[in-house]
């Protein structure tokens, strides 16, 4: 079997990011929520949203005492991920280098991903 590659790895940038964003949301333990919505022209929108705690199903991704919470949903398609956080003249925001990415529309607003093969998870070991 393949080794499993991590489900979603953090930059420093992100985990920067992540934590400023979290002590000035009045929410000290929160966790960060990524899901998936269907949305925008390429069918994917990555969604995030505060949570006290992880939902059932939940898998986490801890760096730093940073907390990601990945919905069971949007596991296959962002396994193996990395998540950064870009600031530039024009925008600033979290981006994901995807394996998953099959390709994204010319705003980057969403993607079109294929899910990772399920025996990456390593279920059934």
């Amino acid at each position: 079997m393949t080794e499993r590659p991590p489900i979603l790895t953090l930059t420093d940038a992100a985990v920067n990011r992540i934590r400023a964003l979290r002590e000035n949301s009045g929410k000290p333990d929160a966790g960060l929520r990524v899901s998936l919505k269907e949305g925008g022209c390429a069918g994917y929108e990555y969604d995030m949203q505060w949570a006290d705690a992880p939902a059932p199903g939940d898998d986490v991704v801890e760096t730093d005492g940073v907390k990601v919470y990945v919905d069971p949903a949007a596991l296959l398609y962002v396994l193996g991920s990395t998540m950064d956080y870009v600031e530039d003249r024009l925008k600033a925001g979290f981006v994901f280098d995807n394996p998953n990415q099959i390709s994204a529309c010319g705003c980057g607003e969403s993607v079109q991903l294929k899910p990772a093969d399920p025996a990456m998870i390593g279920e059934g070991e």
